[in-house]
């Protein structure tokens, strides 16, 4: 089958989506573009252009748009403060619709989004591309295999002197709310455990070129007496780590380092006696499905297999809206300085 889809937000971003969606085995073939939407009509055009979308709709009002092509899915890459709008007009049209993340800028307003979906009988889920990659479908092998014994700490740093321009260098927030909710995501994946409250320091680092909050540090605490330990900059210079952060993830038989690319050492006690208990090495698994491992172009794929089997996506909104929980009480925290609970 072959899905119509209409794409919202045309910017830097939407480059990403769109080679996904022509070039990767997984996609290729599956989803038709025939429509494009941003404020800016050129930057649209010149996205159509690229992608030789010769025949696509182009537009300035997404409600329109969706009314002259009539797709099944709407992609949306707008930038957050504007989601809740785009989510409800896509679905009142009647699409299923992929957002980027955050899902919302409040726990209200994603909700609002999870009732709508419910609502309109349709598919709405969140691209968190991270949880996707090999090394974190790793991690969650060797974890549930017990390998490690019970899990007592996750514990990351994320040091990365990013130069974005635009937007993000004007927001609110900025490493948790657009940067940390993928490493929160995947955190709350690769523990498979439920996080419950949180302590956090926000601060904006001498020399920092984001107007507001780009270096964090936070404690969260997961359910089973399990700590997720965070430390984070975007305008940390001299030592990039990898995007999806370095690792030390800590069992009661031993611990897992990653650095965030292709290196694993994973060891466990061997032996009862010593001051330093004797250590073995052991293997980290390869991930469980291949599919599963390709980023983008596997969320979206496992969105389009949801709307086919009738299941939920594993990023959809109903489930994503904890990993934004994380992201907001961190925020609260920092604004209070107080411990804040994690509900939703």
């Amino acid at each position: 089958m072959v899905y119509s889809a209409v794409l919202a937000g045309c910017g830097s971003m939407s480059k990403g989506w769109l080679t996904a969606l022509s070039e990767h085995p997984l996609l290729k073939g599956r989803v038709r573009i025939d429509g494009l939407v941003d404020l800016d009509r050129p930057t649209a055009e010149a996205r159509a252009n690229e992608f030789a979308l010769a025949d696509v709709f182009i537009g300035t009002d997404l409600d329109a748009v969706l009314t002259e092509t009539k797709p099944a899915l709407l992609f949306d890459v707008v930038v957050p403060t504007a989601r809740a709008g785009l989510v409800e007009t896509g679905l009142r049209h009647g699409c299923h619709v992929l957002t980027e993340k955050p899902m919302a800028t409040s726990l209200p307003e994603a909700k609002a989004m999870i009732a709508q979906a419910e609502a309109a009988g349709r598919v709405h889920a969140v691209v968190q591309n991270r949880r996707f990659i090999s090394g974190v479908r790793r991690i969650r092998r060797l974890v549930e295999s017990g390998a490690l014994g019970q899990i007592t700490s996750l514990n990351c740093d994320f040091f990365i002197g990013a130069h974005f321009g635009g937007f993000r260098e004007e927001m609110d927030n900025v490493l948790l709310l657009d940067m940390a909710i993928h490493t929160l995501d995947a955190t709350r994946f690769m523990a498979g455990k439920a996080p419950r409250a949180v302590y956090c320091l926000e601060t904006n680092p001498p020399g920092s070129w984001y107007r507001h909050g780009a270096a964090a540090n936070a404690i969260f605490e997961f359910e089973d007496n399990v700590v997720f330990n965070y430390r984070g900059s975007w305008c940390a210079e001299g030592a990039n780590t990898s995007w999806e952060s370095a690792w030390r993830i800590i069992g009661t038989k031993g611990t897992l380092i990653w650095d965030g690319e292709d290196r694993f050492e994973a060891r466990v006690v061997d032996g009862d006696s010593g001051f330093f208990r004797p250590l073995r090495d052991i293997e980290v698994p390869p991930p469980a499905e291949a599919d599963q491992t390709h980023g983008h172009a596997s969320v979206i794929a496992d969105f389009l297999s949801a709307i086919e089997s009738g299941a939920q996506p594993e990023t959809a909104g109903s489930d994503n809206i904890n990993s934004l929980a994380m992201v907001l009480a961190a925020i609260e925290s920092a604004r209070t300085g107080q411990r804040i609970p994690i509900a939703v």
